[in-house]
């Protein structure tokens, strides 16, 4: 029989060896044994079931050949809820939660006091990170949360989660703004993660996330900036005169997608928000 000991020994090699991320072999094999970290650690001479041992390889190979964990799992941690994932939506990133606890600290500031229920929406939601987590994470003020993406699939992923975390959002299938404009839905809080990487920076990404990640999801245009032009076209149709707009950004991107703000909301308060590694990852518009 194989210990835990061992075969975090033998996933931690063989990933070095192929140029993942050695730390991939205790996430899964905690998944697979239900037991957190420090369970895992204090186990090290636990011995490994033979069908769970054969399940931990063949998903360490998997991994090896370049799907994400998170795909082989099937979840993933945001703001301390795990979210279903799948090839049909992006893996929640940490960076986005900066924008959620950002976004949140703004919106207690910019609406102290409400008479009725503010409209949020998150677009291009994708696995509902966004949505689900400003929901629940907003429970002291009223806000009825949308969310819109382009893809059904995505979309149903988006549902599964919504209802297993318990968050009440309303869903709508279409390009950007569209759905809402149709609808004619005004907005006071958008929060959203676009696609925003360069197609020239393509051959630069990971196979783990070019080969597996949606595209559509991934890149943002020639510059990584087509999406962010777009909803210029499209916020002044939807956004009340006192709302609030979050973007995520790429690295270097802040100032850009700020003027671009700025240009289409002049009377608006922009501003670039560094995430925690120094770094323009948000820009936030507020107008009062």
């Amino acid at each position: 029989m194989v210990t835990v000991f061992e075969a975090l020994k033998w996933a931690s090699s063989f990933l070095v060896e192929h140029g993942r991320d050695e730390n991939v072999g205790e996430i899964y094999l905690r998944h697979l044994a239900g037991l957190s970290r420090s369970q895992l650690l204090a186990e090290q001479r636990r011995s490994v079931p033979q069908e769970k041992w054969e399940e931990f390889r063949a998903g360490i190979r998997k991994h090896v050949g370049g799907v994400p964990i998170q795909y082989i799992i099937g979840t993933e941690e945001f703001y301390g809820r795990e979210f279903v994932v799948n090839e049909h939506v992006l893996i929640p990133r940490p960076e986005t939660e900066e924008l959620i606890y950002y976004g949140v600290e703004k919106i207690k500031k910019l609406f102290r006091t409400v008479d009725k229920p503010l409209q949020a929406v998150d677009v291009g939601t994708g696995s509902g990170a966004i949505a689900v987590t400003l929901k629940l994470e907003s429970d002291r003020l009223p806000i009825e949360m949308m969310a819109v993406d382009i893809s059904p699939e995505a979309l149903a992923v988006a549902k599964d989660n919504s209802a297993r975390l318990g968050a009440d959002v309303r869903f709508f299938e279409g390009d950007l703004l569209k759905p809402l404009i149709e609808d004619g839905v005004k907005l006071d809080i958008l929060l959203s993660n676009p696609p925003y990487i360069p197609l020239t920076d393509r051959e630069s990404l990971s196979d783990v996330v070019i080969g597996h990640e949606p595209e559509l999801a991934l890149f943002g245009g020639e510059d990584g900036y087509d999406l962010y032009k777009r909803f210029m076209d499209e916020l002044p149709l939807v956004m009340k005169e006192k709302c609030l707009i979050g973007f995520e950004v790429g690295v270097g991107q802040g100032e850009t997608v700020a003027d671009l703000l700025r240009a289409t909301f002049p009377d608006a308060e922009t501003e670039v928000v560094h995430d925690i590694n120094g770094k323009d990852r948000m820009v936030f518009c507020e107008r009062n």
